[in-house]
């Protein structure tokens, strides 16, 4: 089965630059986040329910990143989001940036599932789970 890419725009403000007026590196981890949460959002699931019902949060465990080319000011950046693998406990996900058609920084982000309660994973609810193999 062919997995859909979410994609999520994001414009480059100033204050996401640095001294060099290129972004700053940690900033690129901001977008990916807010990406990931809009992914989640995509499947009609609430982080704040999940972690208030369900007693279960998902929380970054593993970022592999590679910065290829600079984003400065004022660019319109694409981050995509893709499931590349799910476990009962966790799920890698791949994310580019791209300005354009061009890739300007790879990820490979693992998240994983954990008790609201204990921090301790858990099992990934079987809905969330079903939901998010989809795409």
């Amino acid at each position: 089965m062919k997995r859909v890419i979410f994609e999520w725009g994001v414009r480059v403000y100033f204050e996401d630059t640095d001294s060099g007026g290129v972004v700053y590196h940690a900033n690129y981890l901001k977008f990916m986040e807010r990406a990931r949460t809009e992914w989640i959002r995509n499947f009609g699931l609430n982080q704040t329910k999940l972690k208030q019902e369900d007693k279960v949060m998902f929380v970054v465990r593993k970022i592999d990143i590679q910065y290829k080319i600079p984003a400065r000011f004022n660019d319109e950046l694409i981050v995509q989001t893709n499931c590349i693998r799910a476990t009962n406990y966790s799920l890698m996900l791949k994310q580019n940036i791209l300005r354009g058609k061009e890739i300007i920084t790879e990820g490979k982000v693992e998240i994983v599932c954990i008790s609201a309660d204990f921090f301790k994973p858990v099992r990934i609810p079987k809905i969330a789970k079903q939901l998010m193999e989809i795409l």
